[in-house]
């Protein structure tokens, strides 16, 4: 499991969620996983920051509706939060927008920096 780690922010009630190299579907249902079963996420979370700058999806763009069941199966987790997405690859950056459209409960959208991810969630 060393393709992703998590760091809490107190200051901005945010958790990052850093993520390495490839990354399939696999890597995030596990990574979030891991964070519910070590209980990462603080009460106070405001919302969280996926960072894959340093990642790339190895992903079909056509399975982003799992990301989006995988969410709405565990609303408890991501219920009134917002998910930034950061990436700066156009072809990376596909299922963040794809997912969006389907957000229910919680809210996401893609970000090229981390600035502006803090400001969306904040607001």
């Amino acid at each position: 499991m060393d393709n992703f780690e998590f760091i809490f922010d107190s200051s901005t009630n945010i958790l990052y969620k850093n993520y390495f190299g490839k990354i399939n579907m696999d890597d995030i249902y596990n990574s979030w996983h891991y964070a519910f079963e070590n209980n990462l996420i603080p009460q106070n979370t405001k919302g969280f920051i996926l960072d894959y700058r340093k990642a790339s999806f190895d992903i079909d763009s056509k399975k982003y509706k799992k990301i989006v069941s995988f969410y709405k199966k565990n609303i408890s987790f991501f219920k009134d939060k917002k998910i930034a997405v950061i990436t700066n690859s156009s072809k990376d950056i596909v299922i963040p927008i794809l997912v969006e459209q389907k957000d229910k409960g919680y809210s996401s959208k893609p970000f090229s920096t981390v600035e502006a991810a803090i400001r969306w969630i904040h607001i």
